[in-house]
């Protein structure tokens, strides 16, 4: 008996030390298989109704559960730079592609599985920035206002009846502004060319003194008959359309510069796999009809369906922005706008 014990208090034993063993060399070797994680954090400037219109989908679809936290886009990027070495975002949904453009450190590089369904002009050539919808440069009409008044063209905008009728925010302070300004300088035979800022001193001519004080300032002034026509951007105009407003959107007839609101994934995201599903669930054919048929958001997809409210891309005449030029020249651009339009001041 006292022999049948001492075996089973080896086999013991060994079960034990044979264990023990396993899991050392589990620890050694590193081989713990990690959790799959279940979360996502963005950082957006979008607007309520398109964040409520793709995170919820996303969330169902992956199972993910994903925390949103909204400000301005550079406030956004500034705490991005803050949090570099400990990043608390995986993803920036929205913002320009001039501002990760100029902030390439803050990325990781991923080109999504579905950039290559995109139009040239769209697709991911930095290695880190994702386009899923576009903004193009509008003008917008009070159609009481206008009455017999031709207005489809950038030319059209020197009619004399419509001289301080006309709202146009800074191209220095205001970012649609600035956007209009290389849509005019493109669209009138370049960025460096005479003939295209003799038209903008013209057209200075035309504001009569008046700058709008933002953006949105623009199509309000419109919408609520203080002015004739504005120099705005696609989003909020259609918008008011959809809403009833009596205002109608002019693509200009010399071409309109489509610019792609970007998103990308933090540089060292705590959860990477899940970043890369987001970005590229941007750009399915899903929710690139999403933004098309129940915002006002022109899809980057060219196949993707639009609202009778949207102008079909097909009947637009589009101008491709040479984005990196203007970029690096900017400040060139912005101050000799801002200096033309003070000696033009009676």
């Amino acid at each position: 008996m006292k022999h049948i014990m001492k075996l089973m208090v080896c086999a013991l034993l060994m079960i034990s030390l044979v264990a023990c063993s396993k899991d050392s060399k589990k620890e050694d070797t590193g081989n713990d298989t990690p959790t799959a994680s279940d979360k996502l954090v963005i950082y957006s400037p979008n607007s309520e109704g398109l964040m409520n219109s793709v995170v919820p989908l996303f969330e169902k679809t992956y199972g993910v559960k994903v925390e949103v936290i909204q400000a301005g886009t550079g406030e956004l990027i500034k705490r991005l730079q803050s949090e570099k070495d400990d990043p608390y975002a995986d993803v920036l949904f929205g913002g320009a592609h001039s501002q990760y453009i100029s902030n390439p450190d803050l990325w990781e590089t991923y080109v999504s599985t579905n950039d290559n369904t995109l139009p040239e002009a769209y697709r991911n050539k930095s290695g880190f920035t994702t386009s899923y919808v576009l903004d193009g440069s509008v003008l917008i009409v009070n159609k009481e206002l206008a009455k017999d008044i031709k207005i489809e063209s950038y030319e059209d905008l020197l009619n004399p009846a419509l001289k301080g009728k006309i709202a146009m925010g800074d191209p220095a302070n205001s970012s649609s502004a600035f956007a209009q300004l290389t849509n005019i300088l493109l669209a009138k035979g370049g960025y460096e060319s005479e003939e295209a800022w003799d038209y903008v001193g013209k057209l200075i001519q035309q504001l009569d003194g008046k700058v709008a004080s933002g953006s949105s300032a623009v199509y309000k002034s419109v919408a609520d008959g203080e002015m004739v026509v504005g120099l705005s951007y696609e989003d909020p105009c259609a918008q008011l359309v959809r809403d009833g407003a009596n205002v109608e959107v002019v693509y200009p007839s010399e071409g309109v510069v489509y610019l792609p609101a970007t998103s990308g994934i933090v540089k060292n995201a705590k959860n990477l796999e899940n970043a890369k599903k987001f970005i590229d669930f941007l750009q399915t054919p899903e929710v690139q009809d999403i933004f098309g048929t129940t915002l006002t958001n022109r899809p980057v997809l060219e196949s993707a369906k639009t609202a009778d409210y949207m102008t079909p891309i097909a009947q637009i005449k589009v101008l491709e922005e040479d984005r990196e030029w203007v970029n690096a020249h900017k400040g060139e651009l912005s101050s000799k706008y801002t200096d033309l339009f003070a000696s033009l001041q009676k």
